[in-house]
């Protein structure tokens, strides 16, 4: 596991520091801005809050492990958190291609990155 990377996530999810990055993963690249596991938990647990019985208790299930995220915050480092992700598989489109997204993934996964954001807007 990079040290580095695992440096800017430590940072995002202690300090709520933001980076523009892009990965290098398997062949594709996923670009985004990092945001704490704890950002990320609260942003996703707001999409299931509106439905039914099942999706609320999703919600809250989420909201719970989103107060842990800030509590484990210094632990072992599994996962990025990226906001405004997409995802680049050779000279296709990124998916998604338009509205704002957030992304996650396995630290471990990651083979390089690189500072700053990728867009297919010339």
């Amino acid at each position: 596991m990079d040290d580095i990377l695992v440096t800017f996530v430590k940072a995002a999810n202690n300090y709520d520091f933001s980076l523009d990055i892009t990965l290098n993963i398997k062949g594709a690249l996923v670009t985004g801005t990092t945001i704490s596991a704890q950002e990320y938990l609260e942003g996703i647990s707001h999409i299931f809050e509106e439905g039914n019985d099942v999706s609320q208790a999703i919600s809250e299930k989420l909201a719970e492990a989103s107060d842990s995220a800030k509590e484990e915050s210094n632990g072992d480092i599994s996962y990025i958190h990226l906001k405004n992700a997409q995802v680049y598989n050779g000279d296709a489109d990124p998916t998604p291609s338009d509205g704002e997204f957030q992304w996650r993934g396995k630290i471990e996964e990651v083979d390089g990155f690189f500072l700053g954001r990728i867009s297919a807007e010339e």
